[in-house]
């Protein structure tokens, strides 16, 4: 097969993806048109390139509107590395390693203790891989920014618990949807092969749908509920009219190991708190 010319059909083989997810990506300009001689379309390496670019930052947590601004920012001359994330930067999925003196900025080292650490780990949010913690860039970055604001560990973690159920029940509705409205478009009418590569892009497609209904609706629970608090304690206007802060828009937020257990023994923990575990430069 010519790199050089490839019809949709044959770019999607050579990416292993469905045709509707190209299509579907050149929509949200995350793929650039194709060359077309009369009525069809030809494909080429600089696109097989993109796609793969795609599928890496998608597989590191990016979002597609996140990874279209990249491309965009990357066509207006920034350097492929910097931009998309190809020199090695965390994505907001990746599992990167948390250093003995960065657990001070979640709590003070004498109150750093196994259950925390281990309650952490079977959350999901620590894994412990050659005797070191690693943590999601997203957790960890958010961790120490609610710890930055002086709540206790203990409360961060009863919190994220919370919201892991609650993001749980959605995924749950979102996926029962997927299979109420959708999958009988494709269950009966496609082989096993076409199947999965429908159920890819579909799921793909909800999956932008629920983190675009989700991260909005939070925004606006999040917005009501600062009114809320700010009624209580007498922060609003007595006139009734609306404070100028109310005005502005929430910013949005931020976006934001492989082997590894989140269960650990205590004496590895120890061993790491008492610094005898690998050092940066040491590690993989």
């Amino acid at each position: 097969m010519r790199i050089e010319k490839l019809t949709v059909e044959q770019l999607a083989a050579e990416v292993d993806l469905p045709t509707s997810t190209i299509r579907m990506y050149q929509t949200k300009g995350l793929l650039h048109a194709p060359q077309r001689h009369g009525r069809t379309a030809h494909y080429n390496a600089t696109h097989v390139e993109r796609l793969r670019v795609v599928q890496r930052l998608q597989s590191r947590g990016f979002s597609l509107p996140a990874i279209a601004e990249l491309i965009a920012a990357r066509d207006q001359g920034a350097s492929v590395a910097a931009v998309l994330g190809l020199s090695g930067s965390a994505g907001p999925d990746d599992w990167v390693p948390i250093p003995l003196r960065e657990l001070g900025k979640v709590a003070p080292m004498r109150e750093l203790r196994f259950g925390l650490l281990r309650r952490a780990g079977a959350l999901g949010l620590l894994k412990w891989r050659r005797g070191r913690p690693h943590s999601r860039r997203w957790a960890w970055q958010s961790g120490v920014g609610i710890v930055g604001l002086n709540v206790p560990p203990d409360e961060v973690l009863d919190q994220f618990a919370k919201v892991r159920i609650a993001t749980d029940a959605i995924a749950a509705d979102f996926v029962d949807v997927f299979e109420r409205h959708l999958w009988p478009t494709i269950a009966d009418d496609a082989t096993a092969d076409e199947q999965l590569d429908h159920v890819r892009g579909l799921l793909l497609g909800l999956t932008e749908t629920a983190e675009g209904v989700v991260l909005g609706a939070l925004r606006e629970s999040i917005r009501d509920a600062a009114e809320r608090f700010a009624d209580r304690h007498g922060l609003l206007p007595d006139d009734g009219s609306e404070p100028v802060w109310a005005k502005a828009p929430v910013p949005s937020l931020v976006e934001g190991a492989g082997e590894g257990t989140g269960v650990v023994d205590e004496e590895t923990v120890h061993r790491y708190l008492e610094g005898e575990s690998l050092t940066e430069e040491d590690s993989p």
